[in-house]
């Protein structure tokens, strides 16, 4: 079974710090764009990353700032996901804003304000495990991150083009995120402000508010993320992945059953007792 050009976004602000304000993905159905212009390449252990940029100055210099991360990037994405991916790994740079809309699916100018980067890939066969046409698209504000900021996204799509041939698309996007926020940003301390939040798991609507909404539903996802790592182990959330985002997944009550051998109810109490001693 094919599925047709999933987006994964990275929404992080251009000029982000390394804080809570970083924040990845939404699946959705692009536009499709034409590319055309000479690419560059960079071999990366067993791995080839070719860099094209569609114009302008300000693209090549971030492709540039790309290359000189990438090696980081894919030792991070590594270290949880194992060496099991594809060995071609395509980074674009978009001229425009249009250009990057166009990449990442249109629709207003306003849903994609805080968007970096997107994933695109056009077809995607699990039995397989073969990915078609996958590429990391930049837009053309990324130019001006900061180098931290620019590493959690790099780190950040690269995982998802790592799990890709590995996620369902039904998966839920909360998850994903939150899992692709583990692998690429720092252990900052859980800001004190973090409680009270609902004790409920985020959800794939909260992802799709343009806002602060958005950015508290990937901040959870990502602190839950880390919490199922600090508290059962890195391993157990990558199988955690698996079960509640791979192809023929369980929900997510099921695999948190399967997998780390508790309910939910008594996992949310664990989590925010977490929280509570985190910052």
């Amino acid at each position: 079974m094919f599925v047709v050009e999933i987006i994964v976004a990275a929404a992080v602000p251009f000029d982000a710090a390394l804080d809570r304000t970083t924040r990845p993905a939404q699946l959705v159905v692009p536009v499709r764009s034409q590319v055309s212009a000479a690419a560059k390449s960079l071999v990366v252990g067993d791995r080839t990353v070719r860099l094209l940029g569609l114009g302008g100055q300000a693209g090549d210099r971030l492709l540039s700032r790309v290359a000189s991360g990438a090696e980081v990037a894919i030792n991070a994405v590594e270290a949880f996901w194992g060496i099991d991916w594809s060995r071609e790994v395509s980074v674009v740079a978009a001229a425009t804003d249009e250009e990057f809309r166009a990449a990442a699916g249109g629709g207003p100018a306003a849903q994609w304000a805080d968007i970096a980067a997107v994933t695109v890939v056009d077809r995607v066969d699990p039995a397989r495990r073969t990915a078609v046409g996958q590429r990391i698209v930049f837009a053309p504000g990324a130019a001006n991150m900061t180098a931290g900021a620019l590493r959690i996204v790099l780190t950040h799509e690269l995982f998802h083009y790592a799990a890709r041939v590995d996620t369902a698309p039904d998966a839920p996007r909360w998850l994903t995120e939150g899992v692709a926020d583990f692998v690429a940003r720092p252990r900052n301390p859980v800001p004190a402000d973090a409680l009270p939040v609902p004790l409920t798991l985020p959800s794939d609507a909260d992802l799709d508010a343009p806002g602060p909404q958005r950015s508290l539903a990937y901040d959870r996802a990502w602190w839950f993320a880390r919490f199922v790592a600090d508290t059962y182990g890195t391993a157990k959330l990558h199988d955690l992945y698996l079960a509640a985002c791979g192809p023929g997944h369980t929900d997510v009550a099921s695999a948190v059953h399967d997998v780390l051998a508790t309910d939910s109810p008594g996992l949310l109490v664990r989590w925010h007792q977490w929280l509570a001693h985190s910052g």
